[in-house]
């Protein structure tokens, strides 16, 4: 059996890997790259370290694996989604956005919309999701239980704990996908980086 340092490692190339392929959507976001391991980081570590200090699964590799593997896929494509509608509103918006920084507004205050809209794109499929689970959809967890033989009830409790665990992290990566990719497209001094280039090839 391997060790923690083993889990850590597989841990760490999920992580790399997604950053680097949510960064790539991110393209013309300086530091996309970075910006979107950060994001994936900040989500997988936060949920998996609550899961592990809450003895919800013990630190194992034939547990931490899988679940790390649903976590960081989950944070890849919502900081994917973040980034890429946040850099285009910036862009499509960018004479709003100068008017507010024109009469004294932070650069936060300035891009306050496009953040909270960038937030809802990136959250939107996994909340409509959680909203049909068991009505629409059976997810994959809860039908692998139910077909090696454990318990409907069972099934559902590990199921329910899965999507609090995706959307703890969809919300921690999000959040600072959001928080990290606006600060790229201002100074410190307030005001807005030009220009807000974006490829609808990468969309």
């Amino acid at each position: 059996q391997r060790g923690p340092l083993w889990i850590l490692l597989v841990v760490i190339v999920m992580i790399s890997v997604a950053g680097y392929t949510a960064g790539r959507r991110g393209r013309h976001i300086p530091r996309s790259k970075t910006v979107a391991t950060a994001a994936v980081s900040v989500g997988a570590a936060l949920t998996l370290g609550l899961l592990i200090l809450l003895s919800v699964f013990p630190f194992e590799p034939r547990f931490i694996i899988p679940i790390a593997g649903m976590i960081v896929g989950n944070s890849m494509t919502v900081t994917a989604l973040v980034m890429v509608r946040l850099r285009d509103d910036l862009k499509s918006q960018q004479a709003q956005v100068e008017a507010a920084l024109a009469l004294g507004a932070t650069r936060q205050q300035a891009a306050a919309l496009q953040l909270r809209r960038s937030l809802a794109t990136g959250m939107t499929p996994i909340v409509d999701n959680t909203k049909t689970v068991g009505l629409i959809s059976l997810p994959g967890a809860m039908t692998g239980m139910i077909l090696a033989g454990a318990s409907p009830l069972e099934a559902v409790q590990l199921q329910i704990i899965v999507m609090y665990m995706l959307m703890g992290a969809a919300a921690f990566s999000g959040l600072t996908a959001a928080f990290l990719t606006y600060r790229q497209f201002f100074t410190g001094a307030h005001q807005l980086l030009l220009p807000i280039q974006t490829d609808e090839a990468t969309i």
